[in-house]
């Protein structure tokens, strides 16, 4: 959610924002027409209130003048007293009908803030998804013609080492699943241990989330609505499977205040992630590139609002680490603001070199989400300026079947064997290369 003040002192930046988004700017309309309705409607709340408030008081003291009055006095003021029941009664019901019309006009002000997207930042790079700035470009990818052969794709190097099994996942449990076997499963273990290690090394507090979460933080976090068509629903116990676990920690800190003092506060989840990949009819459909189900490393942070630009560089900078030490061509990118997510103002991913696509397909991304996902989940600071939204953002360390789609690739041998970079050896057991089984 926005800062409602933005709404009603500047409009128009919302309005840009939607425009550079390529969404609704009529929905701007709508919702300063909806906040007038809801504070005009809470005012006439308010005003009945306080009368009956005051004709409560009045009404008070009249019944204790009335028991102690002559018989002379008593038949004035049982009028004035029946006079004034009367209009509490008539009163009570306009309080009733204006405190109805109040929480009307809110639900409605609220359903449509739902819709709103994050204000982006001016920075980004207006259009869709091909309208992306190019930030650096790291490593050269090899020529593998001048090395003497054809590389092959992910999957056939993955069948040649027994790594990955995809005809068995579609028959357990349809298309786009897999089973990751020896030394694809041992990969992943090393990637996970390898990005924990650097997490930990730099302060974040490793966690294992929950991989089913309530509407409300599905909800809060900005996935149930132009995302909420890839969401994996149980309906009959009305929880969701997470697509990251950017979810489970956001909300982990849902309906508190936290001391600025200990800000910023750093997690690094692990959990599987489920995607429904709706709209992806026909896209990679070959091998692990896009699938339903897949384990992921995410960073978490909550910051301090005006930290969290400094923040976003600084995820940045640790997911470039995880990936040069994995020595992996790459190239780092300044999303466009009609690709970025719902929650996110601004979006950096990291794509590698994928040799037998000869592109660069994502790999890992860093969104600040500023407060949109705090004040939706109702997550403040405190400190000496009182309470306030603080600001969250998240990073992707380690997206398991993509890395291992790169590290397939890009480091594969004329024989079919791979070499294994340094950086994950020690986690293999001093293990140099993975060769074919047979």
């Amino acid at each position: 959610m926005i800062d409602p003040v933005i709404l009603r002192t500047e409009p128009d930046l919302l309005r840009e924002s939607q425009r550079r988004r390529g969404e609704s700017v009529e929905l701007v309309d709508e919702l300063v027409a909806a906040d007038e309705a809801k504070r005009s409607a809470q005012t006439a709340f308010d005003e009945l209130r306080n009368q009956q408030k005051v004709l409560g008081k009045q009404i008070g003291p009249l019944q204790g003048a009335l028991k102690q009055a002559t018989h002379a006095e008593r038949a004035g003021l049982q009028a004035q007293l029946d006079g004034l029941l009367a209009t509490a009664t008539l009163l009570a019901d306009q309080v009733k009908d204006a405190e109805r019309a109040a929480s009307a006009a809110a639900d409605v002000l609220d359903a449509l803030w739902l819709q709103v997207s994050n204000i982006v930042n001016l920075d980004s790079p207006v259009g869709g998804e091909d309208a992306f700035r190019v930030i650096d470009h790291v490593g050269t990818p090899r020529d593998f013609a001048a090395e003497g052969f054809e590389p092959r794709d992910h999957l056939a190097i993955g069948e040649l080492l027994g790594a990955i099994d995809v005809e068995r996942g579609a028959k357990v449990s349809g298309s786009r699943f897999f089973y990751l076997t020896g030394p694809g499963a041992m990969l992943e273990i090393a990637l996970l241990n390898l990005a924990m290690q650097q997490a930990t090394a730099h302060g974040l507090v490793p966690m294992i989330t929950p991989s089913l979460v309530l509407p409300s933080a599905m909800e809060g976090t900005g996935f149930l609505g132009q995302a909420a068509e890839n969401v994996y629903r149980l309906e009959a116990d009305d929880l969701y499977l997470v697509g990251t676990s950017e979810v489970p920690l956001a909300a982990y800190h849902a309906d508190e205040i936290i001391d600025a003092d200990r800000l910023p506060l750093r997690y690094a989840g692990w959990s599987s992630c489920y995607r429904r990949e709706a709209g992806t009819y026909g896209k990679d459909t070959r091998g692990i590139i896009r699938v339903h189900q897949f384990d992921k490393v995410e960073m978490f942070v909550f910051c301090r609002p005006e930290d969290a630009e400094a923040e976003h560089e600084r995820l940045l900078s640790w997911e470039r680490e995880f990936v040069d030490a994995l020595e992996i061509p790459y190239r780092v990118i300044d999303v466009a603001t009609g690709d970025l997510g719902s929650s996110a103002a601004r979006k950096f991913d990291m794509e590698a070199w994928i040799p037998t696509q000869g592109t660069y397909r994502e790999i890992t991304s860093t969104s600040n989400t500023t407060q949109f996902q705090a004040r939706r989940l109702r997550i403040r600071m405190r400190d000496e300026n009182g309470t306030r939204p603080l600001a969250t953002l998240n990073g992707t360390l380690c997206a398991m079947p993509r890395i291992i789609v790169a590290l397939l690739e890009n480091h594969q041998q004329a024989d079919g064997s791979v070499v294994v970079p340094q950086a994950l050896r020690p986690f293999l057991g001093g293990r140099s290369e993975f060769t074919p089984v047979g």
